[in-house]
């Protein structure tokens, strides 16, 4: 039996961390260069990638700061790159405010105080190359939502350059709901999401507009409604949940001309992002919440997402409960027919109501359904412990519209917590999925978020999170070559202190003096701005494989995780952890995505979200530009493809 403080190194050899390059220092953001490949490697002909690793932001002026890795070494050459920032909320550019949220009819959606709703909250940001032009797309994270197509230069160099910008028209599809993450697919589109859709159950029965959540409330303003004043008859009259929660697609052509596209066909839940896999038809849908599901959907035709099989993960548990990140098998479950979007925007237009899909009662103390021997069956989702019957034919209906609970209905795993980027790799077969954090349906918890459901995941609880990987194999039976099959722990964060997981001793490795550790005598120590230790990642989100480089991006959004968000290289090979990105206090690392190739140049693309928004807001000052949000790049590099 292992000694509690020998916990460190079993967790240690079953994840396969190691301590990164550049420690917390008070030196400055750089730090020591890292190596330029594994240990006794000298060819220069295999493709090799290391970054400059950068510190830890210690200073008040580091945490206020913006910085990357000022060298990297590509194929054994040294190449300078840096943050470069292409275009911040609030500017004007093109007769167009970077930002700026309209309205259906196009005009600027109003503040309470009658001001302009201008976005600190930029998400993914999609470079899209259609000709000689290149475009960026850039989605921000509210409600109501916008994307803006800004149309960017290139000099010889390689800097990027915004010449022009502008709103895209979402009246088409009523408007654009909380997008986050994205990708681009392989046939060059904005893979666009829709996060956080409201409660169609809630929604129905609610008797005033102040009785919405907040969400709801804001989203009105797209049709020029204020919320403070509006009826429900008014609201009800525009509004629908269940127009919300969606794959959106948005193709741009060497015009600049956008075709906006939701596809109902793939479900809805609070998606985080669309993945599309190298066969141009499978695709894998990650939903960001509590006791949440894991999607794939293959679909009918390739490059073409409108009609296709729904399927939703079952967790398979291969190891011990409550140790560590863990592993397990996959089973996919099929939710309902197979759909195309048409069918789908033909019931939310006929004005479908939660009620006309499902039956429902109040769960029993104990998790179970008074009524069970009627068909009752319990579940518990991110909207809490239910009892739910479907109503005879509503199959297409409920695996659509009410995926998550339907998942749960039909006995697949819907206790995933935070499941966020997605990314592939396509030499060794792995996809790779982060969980932010590893806690509520995701341990062992009886008494709460597992009541009234299945408990198939039972992990050691880590508030810092894990990038999985997962074996994708051919499936015969579900018509897909790239079909995970199994899914295990690659890296995870490392929890310093308090209830969310273990303390580590000054004997660990894990141990960092600056923050939260047990002293010799036993004592804690603890300072509450880095919660997860500043050696590993906290709260992974983005994901981004840079294929032929053993090389996987990852970025961070992290409360007190970490204090400053930032995004790490980790390579497959030697398991090294290296940081190349800092934000300022309070803001996310938000689209992280690599391009091996635009005009002969590659690009690491990261948005700095919100910057004093989520935390340390008393620090903003005077100057209020600061809190401007970023969308930019690292780099440039050489082409990397």
């Amino acid at each position: 039996m292992r000694s509690e403080n020998s916990k460190w190194w079993w967790a240690l050899a079953a994840v396969g961390l190691c301590a990164c390059t550049g420690d917390t220092g008070p030196t400055g953001p750089s730090g020591p260069e890292g190596p330029s490949g594994p240990p006794g490697n000298p060819s220069e002909t295999v493709k090799s990638l290391s970054f400059t690793p950068v510190n830890v932001a210690v200073t008040d002026a580091q945490k206020r700061s913006v910085y990357a890795s000022p060298k990297a070494r590509v194929n054994g050459k040294e190449v300078s790159i840096q943050y470069e920032t292409v275009m911040r909320t609030g500017r004007s550019l093109s007769g167009h405010v970077f930002g700026r949220m309209i309205q259906k009819d196009g005009s600027p959606v109003r503040n309470t105080d009658g001001s302009e709703f201008i976005s600190p909250s930029n998400d993914f940001s999609a470079l899209i190359q259609k000709g000689n032009k290149i475009f960026e797309l850039t989605q921000f994270e509210t409600t109501p939502a916008a994307m803006y197509l800004s149309e960017l230069s290139q000099d010889a160099n390689g800097k990027l350059t915004a010449i022009s910008t502008r709103p895209i028209d979402f009246s088409g599809v009523e408007g654009y709901w909380t997008p986050c993450a994205g990708s681009v697919s392989p046939w060059s589109t904005n893979l666009s999401s829709e996060e956080y859709p409201a409660d169609a159950r809630l929604f129905e029965t609610a008797a005033s507009v102040s009785a919405l959540p907040s969400a709801d409330r804001s989203m009105l303003r797209y049709w020029g409604l204020d919320p403070t004043t509006a009826t429900i008859e008014e609201a009800k009259a525009v509004y629908s949940p269940y127009r919300y929660g969606f794959v959106v697609e948005v193709a741009v052509d060497g015009s600049g001309t956008t075709t906006v596209s939701k596809h109902y066909a793939a479900g809805r839940r609070a998606l985080e992002l669309a993945y599309v896999m190298p066969d141009r038809r499978t695709a894998y849908l990650s939903d960001d919440g509590v006791n949440d599901g894991f999607n794939m959907f293959v679909a009918a035709r390739e490059g073409d997402l409108s009609e296709g099989q729904l399927y939703a993960a079952r967790w398979f548990q291969t190891s011990p409960a409550d140790q560590p990140a863990g592993q397990a098998d996959l089973y996919w479950i099929p939710l309902g027919p197979s759909a195309t979007d048409a069918q789908v925007k033909a019931l939310i237009d006929g004005g479908i109501q939660f009620s006309h899909i499902f039956e429902t009662e109040p769960q029993a103390a104990d998790g179970t359904c008074p009524s069970a021997a009627s068909g009752f069956r319990p579940i518990n989702t991110e909207t809490g412990r239910e009892c739910l019957k479907l109503k005879a034919g509503q199959e297409l209906a409920a695996s659509r519209l009410e995926t998550r609970r339907y998942a749960a209905y039909v006995g697949a795993t819907t206790e995933f917590r935070k499941t966020e980027g997605i990314t592939y790799n396509p030499t060794n077969h792995r996809l790779y999925v982060s969980f932010s954090e590893l806690n509520s349906g995701m341990i062992s918890d009886p008494a709460n978020r597992d009541l009234g459901g299945p408990n198939h995941v039972q992990l050691a609880r880590n508030d810092c999170g894990a990038v999985y990987e997962m074996a994708i194999t051919p499936n015969a039976a579900i018509g897909s070559d790239y079909v995970a099959e199994s899914a295990s722990a690659l890296v995870e964060g490392v929890w310093l202190g308090g209830t969310g997981g273990s303390i580590y001793p000054e004997t660990s490795p894990y141990h960092d003096p600056t923050y939260t550790y047990v002293d010799s005598t036993g004592a804690i120590k603890s300072s509450p701005a880095n919660l997860c230790s500043v050696s590993h990642i906290a709260n992974p989100d983005n994901l981004s494989f840079i294929n032929g480089y053993d090389t996987l991006l990852i970025g961070e959004d992290t409360v007190n995780g970490h204090q400053n968000d930032m995004v790490w290289a980790y390579n497959l090979v030697t398991r090294e952890l290296t940081r190349i990105f800092s934000a300022p206090y309070g803001s996310e690392t938000t689209g992280v995505y690599f391009y091996p190739d635009i005009n002969g140049y590659a690009y690491i693309k990261t948005q700095v979200q919100h910057p004093y928004g989520e935390s340390d807001t008393n620090k903003v000052g005077s100057d209020l530009s600061v809190t401007h949000s970023y969308t930019g790049y690292i780099g440039p590099f050489p082409a990397m493809n």
